[in-house]
């Protein structure tokens, strides 16, 4: 995923927190926000109850990725962040899309 695409500062990360919509999966969690800006921007956030360093860097990477194939059909102007729940380190790829598609259908931005 290009870096200007990405969410990087704690900043973001806060604001979406205390002024997003928030919606829940047992995979995931969505926070949505709107950006002001002509493209969509995604974050990831994993935590030590996942398992360890390479266990959540390989669930940020399949969240990417899914977010990467998933960006064309969602909506443009929104910030997104995806927090991963413990049950993500065991599902399969597909699983995980599906999981992404019904969340932001919820969410109204597909």
């Amino acid at each position: 995923m290009q870096r200007r695409l990405r969410l990087r500062h704690r900043e973001d990360f806060r604001r979406l927190r205390s002024s997003g919509q928030t919606w829940a999966h047992p995979l995931l969690v969505l926070s949505i926000a709107p950006n002001q800006l002509p493209h969509n921007r995604y974050g990831v956030i994993t935590a030590r109850k996942l398992g360890g360093a390479v266990t959540r860097n390989r669930v940020k990477r399949r969240i990417r990725e899914a977010a990467r194939h998933l960006d064309p059909r969602i909506v443009p102007g929104y910030d997104l962040v995806f927090i991963a729940r413990p049950r993500m380190s065991q599902c399969a790829y597909p699983e995980l899309l599906a999981a992404m598609e019904r969340l932001l259908q919820r969410a109204g931005v597909m």
